[in-house]
């Protein structure tokens, strides 16, 4: 992966302009002691650099900032619903704590505000280095992280064109233990309530569903939400009208709408339908029937994406984390 670009120090940038390291750094902090013409010059060249004059000073003067970024693009209204990234970036700060840095997490609203922001923490040094998520078809994100020289890791994956190291998931794996056990109890019309098909991870999940459920599968086998609850419920009323015996959900916030509208319908679960969830949270093991789920832990997850990044961002040799295997919680939801 290419190095972080080098940038000038202060002492350069003040050679540059024929000024002192002093008159730079006034100019860069808007302190008095400098003409207005000298500020000019000073702001003129960070401009020409691309830094911004509120962080140029720390940036300029070469010092690590002791921070890992973290930008997510996710609805910022569901994001509190779903535990997974909250028990992730648990186990990331963990670690980046121990370390002595700091974590500095910001939520978008689209993938061109985030290259946005990746560029502006990557210009004004804010970071040594990020993590992204979510990676999506044609995704532009790794390319333009290889282009900055900003350390970064793919909490996921992987990368298709390899451009950035990941933390890797095996959601193949995952779909299989369910499909088996599914299988296994004697259901034979599956389908699978998942999260946005232009994410690569959900991409993988749908077609180890069809390779797995293969002469299983009810009429309408897969319906793509947006992990929200509202898409949730609208995904089970499709289901209802097509009575599946069993029934996955990408995560616990679908299932447990999911659920309500299969009660609602006057279905019972199991009897009449199983259900069961890709990821666990206390929420699975709360509901009545417990929800039969894939156990992994993302604060581990959380922890190996964090140590990845510090031996990049350290000049360290990038060695794999060993991905956690899946294991599936077998409880009330699918057994009789």
């Amino acid at each position: 992966m290419p190095q972080h670009r080098p940038r000038p120090t202060l002492k350069d940038l003040a050679a540059r302009l024929g000024i002192s390291e002093t008159a730079a750094s006034f100019a860069l902090n808007g302190r008095a002691g400098v003409s207005a013409q000298t500020r000019q010059r000073v702001l003129a060249l960070a401009a020409e650099l691309q830094w911004s004059p509120h962080h140029a000073a720390r940036t300029l003067s070469g010092s690590a900032s002791m921070t890992i970024g973290f930008a997510l693009t996710r609805d910022v209204r569901e994001f509190g619903m779903e535990s997974f990234y909250l028990r992730l970036l648990t186990g990331t700060q963990s670690v980046l704590g121990g370390e002595g840095y700091g974590l500095l997490f910001q939520m978008t609203r689209s993938v061109t505000e985030e290259l946005t922001v990746l560029r502006r923490w990557s210009d004004e040094r804010r970071v040594d280095g990020v993590i992204i998520s979510d990676l999506r078809r044609g995704d532009p994100r790794p390319a333009h992280l290889a282009e900055l020289g900003l350390p970064a890791v793919l909490a996921g994956g992987p990368d298709p064109r390899k451009l950035i190291p990941c933390v890797t998931v095996d959601d193949g794996a995952a779909i299989g233990l369910l499909v088996t056990h599914l299988r296994e109890t004697g259901r034979r019309r599956l389908a699978y309530v998942s999260g946005p098909a232009d994410l690569l991870h959900v991409h993988r999940r749908i077609a180890a569903f069809r390779r797995a459920a293969d002469g299983v599968r009810a009429p309408l086998d897969v319906v793509s939400t947006d992990y929200s609850d509202e898409q949730g419920l609208s995904a089970a009323r499709r289901l209802t009208a097509e009575r599946p015996d069993a029934v996955i959900f990408d995560n616990e916030v679908l299932a447990v709408a999911g659920v309500r509208v299969l009660r609602d319908a006057g279905l019972t679960i199991p009897g009449d339908i199983s259900v069961a969830s890709v990821e666990d949270s206390p929420i699975c093991t709360a509901l009545q029937p417990s929800l039969t789920a894939i156990q992994r832990d993302p604060a581990v997850f959380g922890e190996a994406v964090a140590r990845r990044l510090l031996r990049l961002v350290h000049g360290g040799p990038d060695e794999a984390e060993e991905p956690q295997r899946p294991v599936i919680a077998i409880r009330e939801s699918t057994t009789f």
